[in-house]
């Protein structure tokens, strides 16, 4: 784990160059699983001000709010005719293959944009979860190890871009376990959170997670706090999403500047720490490779990590960590519901 302090700008861009280096030397399924070895000795959990003497009153040790990051890699694993991105749709989409145009742009997020974000959460010594497109993880095989390298989790978000609510339950079942094996092949490390595309699950999804392995799902946002639902009999767990505290919403969807984000994500996390004094509380926030991975926006996430880590008790924690925590903690709410 790397500071502000101790490792240099230059510093982290030389060392992602050796890693980069290392990394393509070792090709195959072998080199996959090395990293991930690596990255379950070297990622300890970011846990400021934990004390030894166990679990505190709602999260582990002294930790008071705990954050949530998600890096959505999707880039590379997008549709080939223009779906969501900032232009036009193509005007006659029979007579093109793919948009390059769009093309581009997702190429920034793998680019420009990872790599980026990568180094921001190195200098802060947070470590975040990133829900990848099977496609993505494919295509760009060395970003993907690399993320798992640096201590970040790999979890699920389907094999390409597909509606699977719209699924028969055997063709979704086998769209999940086809996602989960791209991202296992190529990174070492098996999924077990899940994202659905926009969030859109179907009547069956929940309980295929269940039966695959999974132990938690993020496609819900009706709590600021993880919680329990009984999927086939069995507790699983649910670590909420966000929409409003998500870049694909707000910066590319409402064209907020990194400076209103900024102020947005501030005045939640404030909220949150006040409340977080009688209650467990449960900050979540989305960065998108090609939209966070820009330097104003990672200038903004810095401001945001640093305005966080200056209050007592917070604790940047990955999904696949919280959710195990929620499953075994006494105090975690469980709801007779399932939305």
């Amino acid at each position: 784990m790397h500071t502000a302090d101790t490792l240099s700008t230059d510093g982290l861009q030389a060392s992602r160059r050796k890693f980069l280096a290392r990394a393509g030397a070792a090709a195959g399924g072998m080199a996959a699983m090395a990293l991930a070895a690596h990255a379950k000795t070297q990622a300890p959990t970011t846990m400021p001000n934990a004390s030894s003497s166990g679990e505190g009153r709602f999260w582990p040790g002294d930790t008071r709010l705990v954050i949530s990051i998600s890096m959505q890699f999707e880039a590379g694993g997008q549709p080939p005719k223009g779906t969501d991105s900032p232009f036009p749709q193509v005007e006659f989409p029979q007579s093109v293959p793919s948009d390059p145009a769009t093309n581009t742009w997702f190429a920034y997020g793998y680019r420009e944009g990872i790599p980026r974000m990568l180094d921001l959460w190195d200098r802060h010594g947070v470590k975040v979860t990133s829900h990848m497109i099977g496609e993505a993880a494919k295509r760009h095989p060395e970003l993907a190890r690399e993320i798992v390298a640096r201590g970040h989790e790999a979890a699920a978000h389907g094999p390409q871009w597909r509606s699977q609510y719209a699924m028969a339950r055997e063709e979704e079942k086998q769209f999940i376990a086809e996602g989960v094996r791209m991202v296992e092949e190529v990174t070492g490390q098996r999924p077990v959170g899940y994202n659905a595309n926009w969030l859109r699950r179907g009547p069956h999804t929940l309980s295929l997670l269940q039966e695959l392995g999974f132990l938690y799902h993020i496609d819900d946002l009706s709590r600021d706090e993880p919680f329990i639902e009984q999927v086939n009999g069995k507790d699983f767990a649910v670590v909420p999403y966000t929409l409003r505290n998500n870049d694909i919403l707000l910066v590319e969807g409402r064209h907020y500047s990194p400076d209103k984000f900024l102020g947005q994500i501030k005045r939640d996390f404030d909220e949150l720490y006040r409340e977080a004094g009688a209650r467990r509380r449960l900050m979540s926030i989305s960065a998108h490779d090609r939209i966070s991975g820009s330097p104003q926006m990672v200038g903004a996430w810095d401001a945001f990590i640093r305005h966080a880590k200056a209050r007592p008790g917070v604790a940047f924690m990955r999904k696949d960590e919280i959710a195990r925590f929620a499953l075994q903690s006494p105090l975690t709410l469980r709801e007779s519901e399932t939305i």
